[in-house]
């Protein structure tokens, strides 16, 4: 034994770089079953899929310009970055965008902005900016809510996404008075740091099922007694990256805290159904909205990216002969996604944003219904001139997803799917997970959302609005690519958008249903808001 030893102590480094060598050689000749390239190229071929691994990388910070990389470009991602740092958002020198390309947005300014007066809210608060609508009111639910943000976090799970991101992201959306939606996977302990929540019932019904899971109003009653930050109920039909597909959560991912969280057991993949197995049908969702509002006062909205309308259709017809139905309406563009997907799937099912909302509204347009209804916009709208042209169209407020990663750190790895995000932001690895200081990454949530706000306030205002709410579908044009340039979206899409009643920013200030952090007086003189100190 002694012998042995004595001689491994005397090769040198290089010789066992050699020897490490020869084994790999050995192997991808004799025994490599699999890749040609090892078996046809020993050793040297392993260098193709190391580049291979790192090749996003390669292209992002190398060799794509600003303009090349997607889902989200250079110039986007950096003004996120800048945005959540609070550092300079600015750009110099004039847009290098193309202005030429087909569907650019152009955002109509007046001859002379909005003139905010003296005691104008927004001269004290230069970021506040709440929902105009008020969910749930219409339908006389027992506990209204009007979000105090117009942009919020987009769902997205505990499982799907770390601990520490979640525990960021509703730090930070506390800071920010936005909401925070839970995403399928349930309420945890992550969520319960102050932000408003929207809890998300998907086709799993995770945190609220039987053992045999189906779904139990008696669990979802308590989980809303439990979390005093709940304002809302969100119905998942379809999300935007896999409409009509259910999620898999491997059993390896699968932690006790994610087992008690989830109400699923250890050591099964846990599967989500493509479909809800607690009603089937336009009445039947109706009626399980209605209970669920009425057994825990909160408004209920619905989830759903966009394909077919002719059960669209037949919602709008039913909530306008029976005065009930959804309080809000998310609609998901075909574009989004945080999670994993087939790409068949999350490259061709669903329309757009743009396309699957201007269907939707004009449903519930003709049954003269948008007044009663918050529309949510979701699919790449993290951005204020993305927000002009939803706001535009009828959107009341938008939700973030990709974006408020970003806004943590996110560095579009685009690896969400294999529970290796080098951020720590998308994956279950505590190593990985590591790297997130949350108080941190909670006030850059902040930031980026307070900046958004700002910057989207200062655009309504050179359009000649005092809030969002007011945009027409004349105030945006987009590029045809032909002959005629541009047409505004009214002529583009067919439809003028229905005013949203509104008196005023300060009236929003002082509403009772205001959700958020602010503090109210109920003198009519004056409002006290809660000033965030960084």
């Amino acid at each position: 034994m002694n012998t042995v030893l004595d001689f491994l102590a005397r090769i040198t480094w290089w010789q066992w770089v050699i020897i490490a060598i020869v084994v790999i050689a050995i192997r991808d000749i004799f025994f490599n079953k699999k890749h040609i390239i090892t078996r046809n190229f020993p050793v040297v071929g392993h260098f193709r899929y190391m580049l291979e691994s790192i090749g996003p990388e390669l292209r992002q910070y190398i060799v794509a310009n600003n303009r090349e990389e997607l889902p989200f470009d250079r110039i986007q991602r950096g003004w996120v970055y800048a945005s959540a740092k609070n550092q300079n958002n600015y750009e110099g020198f004039g847009t290098d965008r193309d202005i030429y390309q087909n569907n650019y947005i152009f955002i109509n300014n007046a001859m002379t902005p909005y003139k905010m007066g003296v005691n104008h809210p927004n001269i004290n608060d230069p970021y506040f900016l709440p929902c105009a609508k008020v969910m749930g009111l219409h339908h006389k639910r027992r506990k209204p809510y009007r979000p105090a943000s117009v942009i919020n976090v987009s769902a997205m799970s505990f499982g799907s996404l770390s601990a520490r991101a979640i525990a960021s992201l509703n730090k930070g959306a506390k800071l920010a008075n936005a909401y925070h939606n839970t995403g399928e996977g349930g309420i945890s302990s992550y969520h319960k740091n102050g932000g408003d929540l929207i809890l998300q019932i998907g086709t799993g019904y995770f945190g609220m099922r039987n053992e045999d899971g189906s779904f139990s109003i008696e669990k979802l009653i308590k989980l809303v007694e439990e979390t005093p930050t709940l304002k809302a109920i969100e119905v998942k039909l379809s999300q935007g990256a896999k409409p009509g597909k259910g999620g898999v959560l491997p059993a390896s991912k699968i932690t006790e805290e994610i087992s008690k969280i989830r109400h699923v057991p250890m050591g099964k993949d846990v599967i989500s159904p493509p479909y809800h197995t607690a009603f089937d049908g336009i009445d039947e969702m109706i009626d399980f909205i209605e209970e669920i509002a009425d057994k825990t006062g909160l408004p209920v909205g619905v989830k759903a990216a966009i394909g077919k309308t002719q059960q669209w259709q037949e919602l709008a017809k039913k909530m306008k002969d029976t005065n009930r139905g959804p309080d809000f309406i998310s609609i998901d563009g075909g574009e989004g996604g945080t999670g994993a997907a087939p790409p068949s799937f999350a490259d061709h099912v669903a329309v757009p944003w743009t396309y699957g909302f201007q269907k939707i509204y004009k449903i519930f347009k003709t049954y003269d219904l948008t007044e009663q209804i918050v529309f949510v916009g979701s699919g790449k709208l993290g951005f204020p001139s993305q927000a002009a042209m939803a706001f535009s169209m009828g959107a009341d407020v938008i939700n973030v997803a990709r974006e408020a990663m970003m806004s943590i750190g996110c560095i579009q790895a685009q690896s969400c799917h294999t529970n290796t995000c080098p951020t720590g932001i998308a994956t279950q690895n505590k190593w990985l997970q590591r790297g997130i200081n949350v108080d941190d990454k909670a006030v850059r949530t902040n930031m980026y959302f307070r900046n958004f706000r700002k910057e989207f306030i200062e655009i309504t205002h050179a359009c000649g609005y005092e809030h969002p709410c007011q945009f027409t579908m004349d105030d945006v044009n987009v590029n045809l690519g032909d002959q005629d340039f541009t047409k505004t979206l009214a002529d583009s899409y067919e439809y003028h958008k229905v005013k949203v009643p509104f008196e005023g920013v300060r009236s929003l200030q002082k509403c009772e249903y205001l959700g958020g952090n602010y503090k109210r007086k109920t003198s009519e003189k004056s409002i006290e808001l809660d000033k965030v100190r960084y």
